[in-house]
């Protein structure tokens, strides 16, 4: 039949369904199909709905991973004031302090020496009785002496203590010695002279009062084996940091581990050493020794030599 005039032909107006339109029509149904199921199981979740859909980068249904969750963006004034600042911490660290138990040593007390006067650090002569040419050649030679009124074991017809004018020299280096040993030890002044004559004279080479300690004849004790011991259990229980300087060694019978015998001391030595050359050096190895007899044993042995002088010592005295 032949077409009207005006009228379009009919494969313009109606096209018959190609595969490609049966395609897209299953895959809707398949969609719609995959939602009933979901929602037979639970709510589908937007990213299939989306993967579907091929939505990627509408920013109204983006949102971040669960993993990550952004701070709020709004005005700050909605948050609260910070508090003041507080003041800023101080700490103050304390030295670790390590007991004894824990293996360290415990520092040592300073070092007892104990020293006799006459003929070691001094001597001391009757004035009317000594030849002025010892004073002449003792000034000469360096040496210092000074005149002392003491007074005097002796009494005067009336009764009254006598007085009596002495001489006395330092041994060289005194002052020096007394103070460097004082540094690094308690000085201790011990003599079997009477308090009347010794104090003034210590008065007079001590203006420092650098002698913690003075004992005169009435702090010595008396033995089978001599008169005027000096005993150091009088100033020390402890006797592994107390030494004694005396040049008479039966001072110290008692405790011959802590002796140190000097040269006797006289006007006719005016260039005598002892105290700053040999004393002093001694005295300072003895400053570090925790224990200084088994030293002083090593150097003098003076139980040996009691032994020899027919004394027996008991040696080493806790």
């Amino acid at each position: 039949m032949a077409d009207k005039p005006g009228m379009a032909p009919a494969a313009d107006v109606y096209a018959p369904a190609t595969p490609q339109l049966w395609v897209a029509l299953l895959n809707w149904l398949g969609f719609f199909f995959q939602i009933f199921a979901q929602i037979a199981r639970g709510t589908p979740s937007l990213t299939q709905v989306r993967s579907f859909l091929r939505l990627r980068t509408n920013s109204f249904i983006s949102s971040p991973p669960p993993e990550f969750r952004p701070l709020p963006t709004g005005d700050l004034s909605d948050f609260p004031e910070p508090e003041a600042a507080l003041p800023p911490l101080r700490v103050t660290v304390q030295p670790l302090t390590i007991p004894a138990c824990c293996g360290e040593e415990l520092p040592l007390q300073r070092l007892k020496v104990v020293l006799d006067l006459d003929e070691t650090l001094v001597c001391a002569y009757d004035k009317s009785t000594l030849p002025s040419i010892i004073k002449t050649e003792a000034t000469k030679a360096g040496l210092k002496w000074f005149e002392l009124e003491c007074i005097s074991s002796d009494k005067e017809c009336d009764g009254t203590p006598k007085i009596s004018h002495v001489t006395v020299f330092e041994r060289p280096g005194l002052h020096e010695f007394l103070k460097q040993l004082s540094t690094f030890a308690d000085l201790v002044l011990f003599t079997a002279g009477l308090e009347g004559y010794a104090r003034p004279l210590v008065d007079k080479i001590d203006l420092e009062n650098r002698f913690i300690l003075r004992l005169y004849r009435p702090s010595t004790i008396s033995t089978e084996y001599r008169e005027h011991v000096k005993d150091l259990c009088c100033i020390s229980k402890d006797l592994s940091r107390i030494v004694i300087v005396d040049n008479n060694p039966f001072s110290f019978l008692l405790q011959p581990l802590n002796g140190i015998p000097c040269i006797p001391f006289s006007a006719g030595q005016p260039h005598d050493e002892q105290l700053l050359k040999v004393l002093l050096p001694l005295l300072k190895h003895l400053s570090h020794q925790k224990d200084v007899r088994p030293v002083l044993n090593e150097r003098f042995h003076m139980p040996e030599w009691f032994r020899k002088q027919g004394i027996l010592c008991s040696g080493l005295t806790k």
